[in-house]
């Protein structure tokens, strides 16, 4: 890899006598560097990077992100197992093959650019991660989130930001009507399961919606504070509805990017030890960062959905200039 890094420089003669270390300097390097002045790069980095004038990314003027989580397959080492955990195998008795790092993540809808991360063990729960993602927010973002991430505690945590919610419903949960509004939507209750939240419920929105035709058949329920006036939000509007295409799958779609075209399918993650896989994961969300920056400045200057620019062909074209044009594209 350091060869293909270097090669184009090579060749316009900015190498002078310098030579490839040998692959043992360059593992005790990466050991010396550690994850943090990657987690701190990406952490400066990381931000917003849609306009109002991007195809999605805003509605009614708030910037739309998404919250979910996904894991790490890494290898299979005793640090990493003491450090990371190895989740159980549903089909037996053993352990699952691999140990595994568990991911939530904050994401621009509009960009897929993701805004914020939380890293630990494949035991601890996306909840419990996404519980840190607030620090990234505050008025004029627009979350969105699956039924997984419902719950008083963290729904209070990302309303005290300032930011307007829009969360999936699980299919079980009741939620009785206090008040009905004129276009089908209602004021209700969201009450803890337990602890001290369980008597002091949340006051909420709830939107019934039906999506047909080229969306496919899918209905469901989503939660909005309570405070929104009728109309605000409202899930009939075609902006909202392609809004909800894009969440229903959550993430998936950039961690698809991430961990299959851009790590590779069914690769895993080669650091025997946990901060070399944390400096791993890092540098993977830098690098997605910066290819959709170059996808978003592509797709704006043909006035396109940055949806419309394919990640694989970024990505084979940002591989191709680093190894032939040094410093055309460098996250």
């Amino acid at each position: 890899m350091m060869r293909h890094l270097v090669e184009g420089l090579r060749g316009q003669g900015l190498l002078g006598g310098w030579h490839v270390p040998a692959k043992s300097s360059l593992f005790r390097a990466r050991q010396r560097l550690g994850c943090e002045p990657l987690r701190v790069l990406f952490a400066t980095t990381a931000k917003p990077m849609a306009t109002e004038t991007t195809p999605g990314a805003f509605w009614r003027g708030l910037r739309l992100l998404a919250v979910d989580g996904t894991c790490w397959d890494v290898a299979d080492s005793e640090a990493n197992e003491a450090a990371f955990g190895r989740p159980g195998n549903g089909r037996g008795p053993g352990r699952s093959a691999f140990v595994q790092v568990r991911m939530a993540a904050l994401v621009e809808v509009g960009s897929h650019a993701v805004l914020d991360a939380e890293l630990a063990g494949c035991r601890s729960g996306e909840v419990t991660l996404a519980g840190r993602l607030p620090r990234s927010l505050g008025r004029g973002r627009f979350v969105l989130a699956d039924r997984e991430f419902l719950g008083v505690p963290l729904w209070r945590a990302f309303t005290v930001t300032g930011a307007d919610l829009l969360w999936r419903v699980p299919a079980n949960r009741v939620l009785p009507v206090i008040k009905q509004f004129r276009d089908g939507s209602w004021l209700s209750q969201v009450r803890a399961s337990s602890g001290p939240a369980r008597h002091e419920p949340v006051t909420v929105r709830v939107l019934a919606y039906q999506l047909k035709g080229q969306f496919g058949g899918r209905c469901g329920r989503w939660l909005s504070p309570g405070h929104h006036p009728v109309g605000r939000p409202t899930v009939s509007g075609p902006a909202t509805g392609r809004a909800l295409l894009r969440t229903l799958g959550g993430g998936e779609s950039v961690f698809t990017e991430i961990k299959t075209h851009q790590r590779g399918a069914r690769v895993v993650l080669s650091s025997k030890t946990p901060d070399g896989i944390r400096q791993q994961i890092w540098a993977h969300l830098l690098v997605h960062h910066a290819l959709r920056e170059l996808m978003l400045r592509t797709a704006a200057t043909r006035g396109l959905d940055p949806d419309r620019v394919s990640f694989t062909q970024t990505l084979r074209s940002a591989r191709r200039g680093v190894t032939v044009t040094p410093g055309s594209f460098s996250p």
